[in-house]
């Protein structure tokens, strides 16, 4: 299997260089709405102030720049790491071969855990019903730990979902830290490290890790995919780390204060919206509970592969889950985060844009004065929209990755206009179906059998995770 190495390079000069001109093409777009507001029969003026608070509400995009990887004080070393680690990794219908990977990943950490504790949440074939067994990654797995003196539990369960497999192990557990992982995702060797670095700030009681596709190069979806996702990952999420106030953690990787988890125990595995129980978005809710408590951070160098869908039926399921999900976050927080809070206000500027970009090219065709400017608002509004992605899309060159030469780097930044199209497209019109449908919660959502393997493509040694 190839070595696949990753490192977080963080906002280099060359990458803000990069920015200005694309910042500056957007800015004369937004020139160019104004000054048709100002013409004689142009567009209204009222409209010309919807444009610009469209332009507003995207605040974390330059605020995200400002994010950096937080290191630990002086002095603090020793209380870090004093820390006891319990890593829990839930696991249903899960390619062996991917289980393989992402427990050695655990096993090898430069920062040596303390619990690995494993549950089966009743795995089972999709046709014949019979239990899917995991004996040989088991056992191998045991042996491993044993060796590191590394604390192991494996427990089967019936299945339930994933909050439920989280909690039968974590509920009790002693540890001071508490590690989430899923089983499809594979850590680099030092995520521990730097994942528990922001604990040395007392008030930290989250840390969200750095997610990165593993199957990147299978297909053109996990291609457009790993463009995808830098709206939240190194976007909205970095943004709001630097206020503080991440709201969603992945589950993929996430790091809790355990007392956090604890004290939710019964209330999180048993979450219902509209008398209906709510098994999907466990990690919105951690993060919510962590929210609560204190301050919730993103660590850009705590490292997590993770395999993404590469056919579009099993895409489209993933999405909707999520949106769905997250749909019925936004009530919880708009009901109990603090009115005059962070999480509130941007959730509120987040709806009102998702209004504003419905209602623009409504007005703009039904108004004549509009449409008469039609096609000279178009040009400019596509060109601050190729601005934005484009500016989003540098963020692809802040992790240089040993399987990714600067010709892929280059093809993934190339592939930010077809992933705006695909968001305005495909997402947006799949995310108000999630808003209007978000009561069909279910529990694992996605996954009737194994949908992704790795095939060939696990990370191996080095900083990145696993040895081969």
């Amino acid at each position: 299997m190839p070595l696949i190495t990753a490192r977080y390079a963080g906002n280099t000069k060359l990458l803000v260089l990069g920015a200005l001109p694309i910042a500056g093409f957007a800015a004369w777009g937004i020139a160019h709405l104004a000054a048709l507001s100002g013409a004689v029969g142009g567009i209204p003026h009222d409209m010309s102030i919807a444009w610009l608070a469209s332009f507003l509400l995207l605040w974390w995009v330059p605020l995200a720049w400002f994010e950096r990887p937080v290191r630990i004080p002086p002095g603090r070393g020793a209380q870090v790491g004093a820390l006891r680690v319990t890593v829990q990794v839930p696991v249903y219908n899960e390619d062996p071969q991917v289980l393989r990977a992402c427990l050695r990943s655990v096993l090898t950490q430069s920062r040596r855990v303390n619990r690995v504790r494993v549950v089966d949440d009743g795995s089972a074939d999709r046709v014949s019903g019979e239990p899917i067994t995991y004996d040989d990654v088991r056992r191998e797995f045991e042996a491993q730990a044993m060796v590191r003196g590394i604390e192991t539990t494996w427990d089967r369960t019936e299945n339930r979902g994933k909050r439920f497999a989280q909690m039968h192990v974590l509920a009790d557990d002693d540890a001071d830290i508490f590690m989430t992982l899923d089983s499809d995702s594979v850590l680099d060797r030092h995520a521990v490290r730097e994942g528990l670095a922001p604990f040395a700030d007392p008030r930290v009681q989250s840390v969200a890790g750095h997610v990165l596709v593993l199957n990147r190069a299978a297909n053109l979806l996990t291609r457009m995919t790993c463009v995808l996702y830098l709206p939240f990952t190194r976007g909205l999420r970095s943004a709001q780390s630097v206020l503080r106030r991440v709201t969603i953690n992945s589950g993929t990787l996430a790091f809790y204060r355990a007392n956090v988890v604890r004290r939710c125990a019964g209330a999180y595995e048993n979450e219902h919206f509209r008398g209906r129980p709510m098994q999907m978005n466990d990690d919105s809710m951690l993060t919510f509970y962590a929210l609560l408590a204190g301050h919730t951070v993103h660590q850009p160098s705590s490292l997590v592969f993770t395999l993404v869908p590469e056919r579009l039926g099993h895409y489209a399921g993933q999405q909707l889950r999520w949106m769905r999900g997250t749909t019925v976050r936004h009530l919880w927080w708009l009901r109990y985060m603090p009115l005059t809070g962070v999480v509130f206000w941007t959730t509120v500027a987040e709806y009102l844009h998702l209004l504003l970009a419905l209602a623009i090219p409504i007005v703009l065709v039904a108004d004549p004065a509009c449409r008469a400017h039609l096609g000279e608002v178009s040009v400019a509004a596509a060109q601050i929209g190729l601005a934005m992605n484009y500016l989003m899309a540098l963020r692809l060159f802040t992790v240089r990755r040993s399987d990714e030469g600067a010709g892929a780097r280059l093809l993934a930044f190339a592939l930010a206009p077809l992933a705006s199209l695909w968001r305005l497209l495909v997402l947006r019109p799949m995310y108000l179906y999630a808003v209007l449908t978000c009561w069909r919660v279910n529990h694992w959502g996605t996954r009737g059998g194994i949908e992704v393997s790795l095939t060939g493509r696990t990370p191996a040694g080095g900083p990145a995770g696993v040895p081969s």
